[in-house]
């Protein structure tokens, strides 16, 4: 009898031991911070926050002439100054929250609810049955790292408009743009209650990694509006505007390009295998726009310009981020190709086509690149690599359902943007005018502007 007692005594704990670990097992696991995945984030997030200053600032500003380089790189700055506060106030809380469909809500309003759970993971679409999606880094990480990206999509648009828009119209439309453009776009994608992440028409959610539609499309149909509703720059196709500095430029592209891999390998949101390869393919198919961008030009104009091998690069960049977590080296180097050769062509003979002065090629470059990207997604997506934990079971990425997934979430971003774009500059107009006079633009916007000028 003692020895059954012993028996019974020892296989009880182990018996409560098995229940409470099947219990476990059944039920869903809480997301557990990493410090693995926070440190890579906190990385990729200044990562992405230099390409904006001092990445495009360099970049734009060397592609101008001598008498704006100061306004240049202030729009830079003063974009990444004012995003970060309306990002903060309303930005994220419309763009991350669950809200419905087609906008978040006001939960996260002035950043509401931080203080609570600032040290521990959080789920994005929390309380919605089958759409949370587990972090393993603090909101406030993820937070940040979504900021640096609303402030590169507005500051991305201004090289469509430089030269000639007022400093206080640009900062009445960034404001705007941002709260009633970028977060409704980031919100329909991203977030687990979008619409496009949702899909339509039976189609799968759109796919796009790391801002195709949400930051290079929004912003490049956007600045395509704004070239047109501005009108060409005073001298445009008579007055010699070629860039001051184009070393400049070259600094700019190339902290553009490192700060690019925090771009697409952050957008894993993770340090795994899905962001080492976004970080493949984002080298790949950024070396391969360049030589495909330098090669085209030695054909057409007999010389291959440095401006011209920098933009290339740029274009790669654009087309492989709504790829860079659901496609292989080998479709990222057609993915670069590609891009490189149309981005050419339509930064110089459809624009002269066309007849609008698009600056810098905000559209040429980013609108393009960022069409072909999101289109050919849908081509070369790997299945395999994409059905992730987060996806649908059995949803696999790629194929003609997932391009015509691709179609629409374009031409959604394409339609809002460019309308939506249009209106806020025609309130900004209507308040304070959004274009310099043209003994001012004569002048020079360092001085006119800023008071300032460059010895």
């Amino acid at each position: 009898m003692k020895t059954l007692f012993r028996r019974a005594a020892f296989a009880l704990p182990m018996l409560v031991l098995s229940v409470s670990a099947f219990a476990e097992d059944a039920a869903p696991a809480a997301p557990k911070l990493d410090s693995g995945d926070t440190a890579w984030m906190l990385t990729s997030t200044a990562l992405v926050l230099l390409m904006t200053i001092p990445g495009l600032a360099l970049f734009y500003a060397g592609m101008v002439r001598k008498k704006n380089i100061l306004a240049t790189m202030m729009q830079s700055f003063a974009i990444t100054a004012l995003v970060t506060v309306v990002w903060m106030i309303a930005g994220y809380s419309l763009a991350f929250t669950n809200g419905n469909a087609y906008i978040g809500d006001l939960s996260r309003f002035f950043l509401n609810g931080f203080g609570a759970n600032w040290d521990k993971p959080f789920i994005l679409g929390a309380g919605l049955k089958d759409l949370e999606v587990p972090q393993t880094v603090p909101e406030t990480v993820f937070m940040m790292f979504q900021m640096t990206f609303a402030i590169i999509t507005p500051a991305l648009i201004a090289g469509a408009f430089a030269d000639r828009m007022k400093f206080s119209a640009l900062l009445i439309f960034i404001t705007l743009w941002s709260l009633l453009v970028y977060s409704p776009v980031a919100h329909w994608v991203w977030a687990p209650t979008g619409w496009l992440a949702a899909g339509v028409f039976g189609l799968p959610g759109a796919a796009d990694f790391a801002g195709g539609t949400v930051v290079h499309i929004n912003a490049g149909i956007a600045g395509l509006v704004c070239a047109l509703v501005l009108g060409k720059r005073v001298g445009y196709g008579t007055d010699n505007m070629a860039p001051f500095n184009v070393s400049l430029a070259v600094i700019g592209a190339a902290l553009l390009w490192v700060g690019w891999f925090g771009f697409n390998a952050g957008s894993a949101v993770a340090a795994n295998g899905r962001a080492g390869m976004a970080m493949t393919v984002t080298q790949i198919a950024t070396a391969a726009a360049a030589l495909s961008w330098m090669f085209a030009e030695w054909a057409a104009k007999g010389k291959p310009s440095v401006l011209g091998a920098i933009s290339g690069a740029v274009a790669g960049l654009v087309a492989i981020t709504p790829a860079s977590g659901f496609v292989l080296p080998g479709p990222a180097l057609i993915i670069g190709i590609v891009a490189g050769v149309v981005c050419f062509w339509s930064a110089t003979s459809l624009k002269h086509m066309m007849g609008y002065d698009d600056s810098l090629d905000a559209f040429g470059v980013h609108g393009v690149g960022g069409i072909i990207g999101a289109l050919l997604t849908g081509v070369f997506a790997y299945g395999p690599f994409t059905a992730t934990e987060a996806a649908k079971e059995g949803v696999n990425i790629g194929g003609l359902a997932q391009f015509e997934a691709q179609v629409i979430a374009v031409a959604a971003t394409l339609i809002w943007s460019g309308v939506v774009t249009f209106i806020i500059l025609k309130i900004v107009d209507a308040v304070v005018g959004l274009r310099v006079t043209e003994e001012e633009e004569r002048e020079g916007l360092d001085v006119v502007l800023h008071g300032e000028r460059i010895g």
